[in-house]
Formats: structure tokens, sequence, C-alpha cells
């Protein structure tokens, strides 16, 4: 069974297929008797190849700054007709249309349930409802507050380290230039 954070993972991977307006966007839930290695399908193409790239693009980086996360590999984006983003829990496939009507995964996968995102959105959010015992209490937000002070406080002692560093390297200079001898004639 899928967790809520691929869930999550796979709603923002589809926003940024909508946001580069792919075109034919279809989530494949695959069977799991039938493929072990992956949870879902995500299927799309581009117009052209360049599009195709700037959609695998906008995936990475969606879910590399609001997730941390990487694909674990890469594969043909140097030809961008068949381009697939394998994040483990779900793939991406990103196909020109000619590639796309060719190899025909959506007929491959028969028995995986084509799902909306309104459906993935709608499980995630049964998933992840909080359970009533965890509240955000006031002394929670003091300890974070007491965090930030004291955050504060090692500053200036960090600079004030700095000054006293440099002030001991100029009165150790003074000192070398006086201890120098003077030349006799």
């Amino acid at each position: 069974m899928p967790s809520s954070e691929t869930n999550k993972l796979l709603a923002a991977a589809v926003a940024a297929c909508e946001d580069k307006k792919a075109e034919d966007i279809r989530i494949l839930a695959l069977d799991p008797s039938e493929s072990g290695l992956s949870d879902y399908f995500l299927i799309c193409n581009g117009t052209n190849e360049r599009q195709n790239v700037a959609i695998s693009d906008e995936i990475e980086i969606r879910l590399k700054r609001e997730f941390g996360t990487f694909p674990n590999s890469v594969e043909g984006r140097r030809q961008a007709e068949w381009i697939l983003l394998d994040y483990v829990d779900f793939i991406v496939h990103i196909f020109s249309p000619e590639k796309r009507a060719f190899y025909g995964l959506e007929r491959l996968r028969k028995t995986a349930k084509n799902i909306s995102l309104a459906d993935l959105i709608a499980a995630t959010k049964t998933r992840t409802a909080p359970p009533a015992t965890i509240v955000t209490s006031k002394p929670a937000k003091k300890k974070i507050a007491a965090k930030k002070a004291s955050a504060k406080k090692t500053v200036p002692k960090k600079a004030a380290a700095k000054k006293s560093a440099k002030s001991i390297a100029r009165k150790s200079a003074k000192k070398k230039s006086a201890k120098k001898p003077t030349k006799r004639k």
C-alpha cells in the first residue's frame, strides 16, 4: 500500500506536469502482485522534445525543492522522446506523442487502475489525518523561542572572539616590529 508521502510526491509531480502544459496526464495504480517495484506510473506527453525536457526539469526541481527528493535514475533525456524518472515508489514516463502511441504503456498494464488526481488527494487526506492526541502546546512554542534566543546570543560571542583574535594579531605584529635590531654603522 502506498504511503501518504508517496501520494504527496506524486501529486506534486502531476502539478508540475500541468504547469508545463503536459498533455493526457494519467496516473496508473499498479497491481502489487504484478509490479513489486513501483506503486504508480505517471504517464504524460509533451508536444515536442524541448517541452518533454522542460516537463522533466520541472518535476525534478519541484520535488527537490518541496520534499528534498531526487530521482533514483533518469533515462532518455538526451533524445527526449521518452524520458523516464524513477522515484522508486512511482515512475514518471514523459513521451512524445508518436512514441506514446507506439509503446502504449496503458495497454501493457491491463491490471493497472487509472486513478484521478482528486482520488489521489482524497486518499492522502484520509491517511494523513492527525490523531486527536497530538496537540501543539504553548510550552513547545516557548522552547522554540528559547532556542532562537540562545542562537542570537552566540553570534555576538563569535564576533567578539574574531575581534579579540584580530587585536591579538595586531599586538604581536607591533611587538615584532619593536624588537627588530637596529643596524650598526
